[in-house]
């Protein structure tokens, strides 16, 4: 087989160079903050047991606070109540954690982000 010779300059690739990959990490990195700080302000309130119990939660899964009806009080009902409690609580972060995974995918399409080692903060 004989060499092919080369004709032609070779195609500029249409995709930016390494500044604008730097630039969208760093767009990705003011979304996610920009997220992250409406996650703060958000609170989820989250019923259990019919509305026996209701825990209000923050987009940064914080317990603000647990109401009880008045009902629940009795001293014999506490094993119901006990679990009630548990139900609750972490009905209210797993609705919060699928919040904020949403938020994070739709500002990364999807992409984790986690093995770049800190490299956005």
């Amino acid at each position: 087989m004989g060499r092919r010779s080369y004709r032609g300059k070779p195609k500029k690739s249409k995709r930016g160079g390494a500044g604008d990959m730097l630039a969208q990490m760093q767009r990705m990195q003011e979304e996610m903050k920009t997220a992250q700080d409406a996650l703060a302000e958000e609170t989820y309130s989250i019923t259990s047991g019919g509305g026996a119990i209701t825990v209000v939660i923050t987009g940064h899964q914080r317990i603000q606070s647990i109401e009880l009806v008045d009902d629940l009080l009795d001293r014999e009902e506490k094993e119901m109540l006990q679990d009630l409690l548990v139900a609750a609580i972490n009905s209210a972060i797993e609705q919060s954690q699928t919040r904020a995974a949403e938020r994070m995918e739709g500002i990364t399409g999807g992409v984790d982000l986690g093995g770049l080692g800190g490299l956005l903060g």
